[in-house]
């Protein structure tokens, strides 16, 4: 049996994973001002916001080192194992929130919650480089991105809606279920890469493996790509440029995540219901940004831009678009306009991201892609931790000004990073390239 265009299908089956992966994340967030009421009725707002927060903090800690772990993981045993481990597990650790009766029962599943989670993108970076040429990669970026963006817009009201029938804890059960069901189309349909993949046609196996700029091969038909190993890898200027854009980039996009609910019901006093109606929409801006900055790169791209001049524009625009909707923040009037001025946020957050998060491909091969994108991961999320755990204090009164400022002086740092880490955006060829 062959498939035309199957690395569509393996897109997509990776994009439809990162919507179950926020539901499940997401489903805390949603639900926690109803948990923290049945939990802890004798603590005051401020402490059961201090108490979100830390679970938060060791959610993105375990998730930060998972990043790095993962990237390993998938370097070692592919994109096919490597999805349903990371997957397999968070879903039973989805489920097992069930079961938490406070601080640190949460805390524990939430630690195993965010070492499985993280695998998704490193695993979706890796899957990006064996399955797309360069010109199609920030457009298959878009795709799995725009899989968060709307995991982001479906959990919030789907989430709501279900408190209207099942408790908080058969909720986590249920959609703990749903990554389960995602194992079996995965493990039948991604069988091996490309190269040897059965189902994939010959056109499509050529037209992907002749667009393989980071793969060199000699005329014996040995691979000769340049493999650093990790030592060399970090001594590369460029391998700074992308994990200090992706370390000052993603807080943004995890402070709208982790306080989108908490800012609604703090600021305008809402319950559940009324986050369900309103939480989402910040999400639909970033569903677009996703779309908008895949499908750029690839229109640019075929207009005769290389690949430098591309993914400096967009990473740049992404950036730019933030910047003032980030102020604005600072004084949005009503909420509708507040989650219309946060879909701009998320917009261009996307716009951005799904170009950084493809540099490690367009700078390495794909034996070292995995590795590099970890590496990026653990960095981003150990600063978007650094900003959850300032949260609580920058906010004081509901007043979250200082935390959209610290947001805007971050894009700022991942626009920088990238123009002046990476001189040139192109295939390492060899060692001249390492700082000494």
């Amino acid at each position: 049996m062959k498939v035309s265009g199957l690395r569509w299908w393996i897109v997509g089956l990776i994009a439809l994973a990162t919507v179950i992966n926020y539901i499940d994340r997401q489903s805390l967030n949603v639900l926690w001002p109803e948990i923290a009421s049945e939990l802890y009725p004798d603590k005051t707002p401020f402490e059961r916001k201090e108490i979100y927060a830390l679970i938060s903090i060791i959610f993105v800690f375990s998730y930060a080192f998972g990043q790095a772990i993962f990237g390993k993981i998938f370097d070692w045993i592919g994109t096919r194992l490597g999805f349903a481990l990371s997957i397999g597990v968070w879903s039973i650790a989805t489920a097992l929130h069930a079961f938490a009766t406070g601080f640190k029962s949460f805390a524990f599943f939430r630690s195993i919650l965010g070492i499985a989670e993280a695998g998704n993108w490193p695993g979706a970076t890796k899957s990006n480089a064996e399955w797309f040429p360069a010109k199609e990669r920030a457009f298959a970026q878009g795709l799995f991105n725009s899989g968060a963006s709307i995991g982001g817009i479906i959990s919030i009201p789907l989430i709501a809606f279900l408190t209207l029938y099942f408790s908080w804890q058969m909720i986590f059960v249920l959609v703990g279920l749903v990554g389960l069901m995602w194992l079996l189309p995965w493990m039948y349909i991604v069988k091996s890469g490309p190269k040897t993949h059965p189902w994939i046609t010959d056109e499509e196996k050529q037209y992907i493996l002749s667009a393989q700029v980071n793969t060199v091969e000699s005329s014996d038909g040995t691979d000769t790509s340049y493999t650093p190993d990790t030592r060399q890898l970090l001594f590369h200027k460029e391998s700074w440029g992308v994990i200090i854009s992706s370390a000052a980039i993603d807080p943004i996009w995890w402070l709208f995540v982790f306080w989108i609910p908490i800012y609604l019901s703090e600021v305008y006093g809402m319950d559940v219901k009324s986050i369900g109606i309103y939480g989402w929409v910040p999400y639909v801006g970033a569903m677009l940004g996703a779309w908008f900055g895949g499908i750029l790169a690839q229109n640019r791209m075929k207009a005769g831009w290389n690949v430098n001049k591309t993914r400096k524009f967009i990473i740049s625009l992404g950036c730019v678009i933030m910047l003032p909707a980030l102020f604005a923040m600072s004084n949005p009037g009503s909420p509708v306009s507040a989650v219309l001025i946060m879909a701009m946020i998320l917009f261009g957050f996307q716009t951005a991201i799904g170009n950084i998060q493809t540099l490690p491909s367009d700078l390495f091969s794909g034996k070292t892609v995995g590795t590099l994108a970890g590496f990026a991961g653990m960095g981003a999320k150990l600063a978007a931790a650094a900003l959850t755990y300032l949260v609580p204090w920058l906010t004081t009164g509901g007043n979250y000004t200082p935390a959209f400022i610290i947001g805007a002086a971050l894009a700022i740092i991942a626009m920088i990073s990238v123009l002046l880490l990476c001189p040139s955006i192109e295939p390492l060829k060899n060692k001249k390239y390492i700082i000494k």
